[in-house]
């Protein structure tokens, strides 16, 4: 008795697949006995086609179902099994058997009874020489993994047999076996059902065999199988699915002791494979993780129901399997292989930066020594003071708590958000971190090396010309902004300026690589912490950006998130007070500054008047200062409008806007004053709009000058010089340390109160400060004294005084006058132990007057210990004062719970990020291989070109190129550019003709559809 086979064929849609596939079938060696067609939810072509094929049955469903189910439904309509040897067929609309492979299936079916399932060769659809897969199996921990797959196939794997599992398309099962198992699994509908269904029949005490001589065409359209398609998106919801599919197997496959283990590790282990998910600069597969891990996690009846199927049918040990799982060996072997494949692709490259070939060196050296002449004074030194600058903190855990939510220890104290600034300050203090305050020493003698650094790699983007680069470098680390702040003190303007030309690096790079995004959104959120004015700028090239990159989009979506959530409780608190303006004040000690004019802030100077030229030149030149320095700085701005002129249009269009931003976020700064400092309020600082400003300048010029043929570089010198030459004076004024800063000690107290802090660090010192009205400013300083870190935007810009300001400022009135006041109100409110006296800071004689009264008032008080002058000031002691006073102390549980909720959030934010900006591998990202692609196809034509897979070769693929899509953790991405690399593939397609046959093809009866459910046949079922 020959064994009846039932062809089930699951079709979506029509098309050259479904028609090629349908011939395949007519033209098979050994025909099928009977043939059902299952069409879920297909279109008017499939029927046709269907109907033209006279099948058995036509199953006709309004939804679409995956192949599992359909097959289902198809079995639902045939009788039961006659005898252990009837068997199903189950194709795809994308599965085209070659003549022979029934033949050759059946053949294995007979001669070894204890085969239930047999699987042919699958090879692709447009490139048949090549094997898309033949086999899976799984590896020790459960992961899936294809025997064979996207190789060519040369009759090396034809000595395969016995496998652990297969895909689902073309199989042959034996219908007994279908039955008694339930067929595939409901919980795993595209993703390891064959696997899982092949596993159950092994544990049934089945054998599960291929046959390497049938062979049958596959396209992967996901009819059976998860689509190949090689887009990002597709790609994502394929690793999900996969991820998905592994962890209901485990739940299924685990002792009833180990399940609630696994069910508890879901999630960790979630957290775990996002962090290497970010490693490998796949971060749009942790979305699928989490999913992933939640959906398996809350599906226990599909468990339940799958652990009860597996168990009813299960006759042997899960030893019998263990010969058949690939070995820790191969495993081991395939992850070595994707590595060096990795290493012998880098090792091919070019770099394209060639910083050493292109002058970059020479640059670097020159910028070093530009930093030394300037800096001169300040070698050697621990600290340095003046301007805006203060110490920092003496220790890193205290930097670190300054830079979260909690207690701001600044004046009487409050409950509040930090200024992201401080977590900046926090990261330059924890590179010296055995004295902090070195860091800002570090950051004023390396801001114009790192600086012109950043604008020579800033630079390389957009010209290959050594000449360019260099001049780029050396105006953009030269720039008036920069070397002003550096002058004046100003912490958060030169920190802005330095990251500035890197920011444009990492964001021109950012279309490509996920690192490079990552890196960029880091260097934004720190140049909006060191610059809050600049925010609406960044935001709105942000928005430009998103706007015209195209697929790049997706990689600059997440550009402000780390500063988002850096400053959100900053923006909350502000919003809260209705003071938004609030959030663009200067970070740091307020500084108050001068106003320029509309025509100097268009020449870049935001300091003294005409870049200091006038008192540089004085009377011996009689040209104007303003004139001359127009003539110095209109090189670069010609060169920036020429660049209009040049092939890249749209790069001089972005420098040019940028240069537009920048100008005018000075301009707008020019006149908004947020801070208070004493009785002045200190407006916005123009320097950092200019430094926006001057980088779109620096950027549209490079497009200018590089498309000069003849003469470029001389143009590029001639800008250079003239910029140099404009700065002269500033940098003269620095190099003979005739500036507000100089080299410091790390306090702001006298030692006698330093060394007491050494035993008490929350020692309070009330100082009071004569102001040039005749009023006086008290302010409280613990420890040592006040520290950059600790400043705060929110008492800088808070509008009117506290209850506690108010009673403060009321004990120090009363202490620096004769009115007979209790002193010891100050040490029992507030815990002062000392009282400074500082002295005027300029000629003024009104607060000479009041600074004379309060030491006369001091030193009459009989509760006042005097301890001498000071390098600043008047130092008196309370005789009552106790060592850890607890009005001193910072109140209990300050922040609550609040301060550890927003500071786990900004730190798995930053530290996803800085995980993400990693880079893996050399070029792994800046450079992809080309990537196999095929065109994309309509509905109506679909099969005729079909994408099969994206072989993940790229850095996105992760240390294990073999667990691409089984483990789901690598995400093969398309570039985003839009510009996909495509492998022209000139092997001639040799499609499968037809061979003569005596056998009867099918003749069933006429078949009235109906849609409400399966259409059979009149008359015999079983007609051939």
């Amino acid at each position: 008795m020959f064994p009846r086979v039932t062809a089930v064929l699951v079709a979506h849609h029509g098309g050259d697949h479904l028609k090629r596939t349908l011939d395949a079938i007519r033209a098979q060696r050994r025909t099928p006995d009977a043939l059902v067609v299952v069409l879920t939810e297909a279109d008017a072509e499939a029927r046709e086609l269907a109907a033209a094929a006279s099948p058995t049955h036509v199953v006709e469903l309004s939804q679409r179902l995956s192949f599992g189910e359909a097959v289902r439904a198809a079995e639902r309509v045939l009788d039961a099994p006659t005898s252990d040897r009837d068997a199903l067929w189950l194709l795809a609309e994308d599965t085209a058997p070659a003549p022979e492979a029934l033949e050759r299936l059946v053949a294995t079916l007979e001669t070894a009874k204890s085969v239930a399932i047999a699987g042919p060769k699958l090879r692709e659809w447009d490139d048949p020489d090549r094997i898309a897969t033949f086999g899976r199996t799984i590896t020790r921990f459960g992961r899936s993994e294809a025997l064979v797959a996207d190789e060519l196939d040369q009759g090396q794997h034809d000595g395969l047999s016995d496998v652990l599992g297969l895909d689902p398309a073309a199989i042959l099962v034996r219908h007994t076996v279908w039955r008694s198992l339930d067929g595939f699994d409901p919980a795993l509908p595209t993703v390891d059902d064959a696997l899982d269904f092949s596993i159950r029949a092994r544990l049934a005490g089945h054998r599960v065999s291929v046959v390497p001589d049938a062979i049958v065409l596959f396209a992967g359209d996901g009819v059976a199988g998860p689509p190949a398609d090689p887009r990002a998106r597709a790609s994502r919801r394929r690793t999900r699915a996969a991820r998905a599919a592994a962890l209901h197997r485990r739940l299924v496959y685990a002792p009833a002791a180990a399940v609630p283990l696994h069910w508890l590790l879901f999630l960790p282990l979630a957290i775990i494979r996002s962090i290497r998910l970010l490693l490998v600069k796949s971060p749009g597969a942790i979305p699928g993780e989490f999913s992933a891990a939640l959906g398996t996690m809350f599906s226990g009846m599909r468990v339940a129901r799958a652990r009860r199927r597996l168990k009813s049918a299960r006759t042997v040990g899960w030893s019998a399997i263990a010969p058949l799982r690939m070995q820790p060996d191969e495993v081991r072997r395939r992850r070595q292989h994707a590595a060096e494949a990795r290493r012998t692709r880098a090792r091919g490259r070019k770099h394209e930066l060639q910083f050493l070939g292109t002058g970059g060196g020479w640059v670097l050296l020159a910028s070093v020594g530009a930093s030394v002449a300037l800096f001169t004074w300040l070698l050697g030194a621990r600290g340095i003071s003046g301007g805006g600058i203060l110490p920092l903190s003496s220790g890193v855990a205290e930097l670190w708590r300054n830079a979260a939510y909690g207690w701001r220890d600044i004046g009487t104290g409050f409950v509040g958000a930090a200024d992201p600034f401080a977590a900046a300050l926090a990261v330059l203090g924890s590179i010296a971190f055995w004295a902090p305050s070195f860091g800002l020493v570090l950051l004023w003698l390396l801001a114009v090396p790192v600086a012109t650094l950043g604008g020579w790699f800033a630079a390389s983007r957009l010209t290959e010309r050594g000449s360019v680069r260099a001049v780029a470098a050396l105006v953009w680390g030269l720039a008036p902004p920069l070397l002003v702040a550096l002058a004046d003190g100003r912490p958060g303007a030169v920190l802005a300026h330095v990251l500035l030309g890197w920011l444009a690096f990492a964001v021109f790079g950012a279309a490509t690589s996920w690192a490079a995004a990552a890196t960029a959104s880091l260097l934004f959120a720190a140049v909006i912490a060191a610059a809050p004015s600049l925010a609406p700028a960044l935001v709105v090239a942000w928005l430009v950006g998103i706007a015209v990159s195209g697929r790049a989009a997706v990689r600059l979506a997440g550009l402000p998130l780390p500063a988002l959530v850096l400053a959100g409780p900053l923006v909350l608190e502000q919003i809260g007070r209705a003071n938004p303006f609030g959030l663009l004040a200067d970070p740091g000690l307020p500084l108050q500054s001068t106003s320029p004019s509309v025509w100097q802030l268009a020449l870049g100077f935001p300091g003294a008047p005409w870049g200091g030229w006038d008192e540089f030149v004085g009377d011996a030149v009689s040209l104007d200062p303003k004139l001359l320095l127009t003539l110095l700085v209109l090189p670069l701005l010609v060169a920036a409008l020429a660049a209009v002129l040049a092939p890249g249009f749209r790069a001089a269009l972005l420098g040019l806007g940028i240069a537009l931003l920048g100008f005018a976020t000075a301009v707008a700064a020019a006149h908004v004053a947020v801070a208070v400092a004493g009785p002045e309020a200190v407006q916005l600082w123009t320097g950092a709009g200019l430094s926006l400003a001057w980088l779109g300048l620096v950027l549209a010029a490079v497009v200018a000058l590089s498309a000069v043929r003849r003469g470029g570089a001389v143009l590029a010198w001639v800008v250079a010089v003239g910029v140099i030459a404009a700065v002269l004076p500033t940098g003269l004024g620095i190099a003979t340390a005739s500036t507000a800063i100089a080299p410091a000690a790390e306090r702001t107290l006298p030692a006698f109160v330093g060394a007491e802090a050494d035993s008490d660090p929350r020692v309070t010192t009330l100082r009071i400060q004569p102001e040039d009205d005749g009023s006086i400013r008290a302010t409280l300083e613990r420890g040592a004294g006040a520290t950059l870190d600790e400043q705060s935007t929110l008492e800088q810009t808070r509008e009117g005084m506290s209850e506690a300001e108010e009673e403060l400022a009321e004990i120090a009135g009363n202490l620096a006058s004769r009115s007979g006041f209790d002193p010891d109100a100050a040490i029992r409110e507030f815990g002062v132990s000392f009282v400074l006296l500082t002295a005027p800071t300029g000629d003024d004689r009104e607060a000479e007057a009041t600074a004379a009264r309060a030491r006369t008032a001091l030193d009459g008080n009989a509760a006042l210990v005097a301890v001498g002058e000071t390098d600043f000031g008047t130092l008196w002691r309370f005789g009552a004062a106790e060592p850890d006073a607890p009005a001193a102390q910072i109140p209990a549980g300050a922040g609550g719970v609040l301060t550890g909720i927003i500071t786990a959030v900004q730190i798995i934010v930053i530290g996803a990020t800085l995980l993400l900006s990693i880079p893996t591998g050399a070029g792994r990202e800046a450079d992809r291989r080309p990537v196999r692609r095929r065109p994309a196809k309509s509905r109506k034509s679909r099969g005729t070109r079909t994408p099969r897979r994206a072989t993940p070769v790229d850095g996105d693929a992760g240390p294990e190129a073999a667990e691409a899509v089984s483990d789901g953790a690598d995400v093969t991405e398309p570039d985003e550019t839009g510009a996909d690399a495509i492998e022209t593939d000139a092997t001639e397609r040799r499609p499968i003709e037809p061979e003569p046959t005596e056998r009867r093809p099918i003749e069933p009866e006429p078949i009235e559809p109906d849609a409400a459910g399966p259409t059979e046949p009149k008359g015999d079922d079983d007609a051939r």
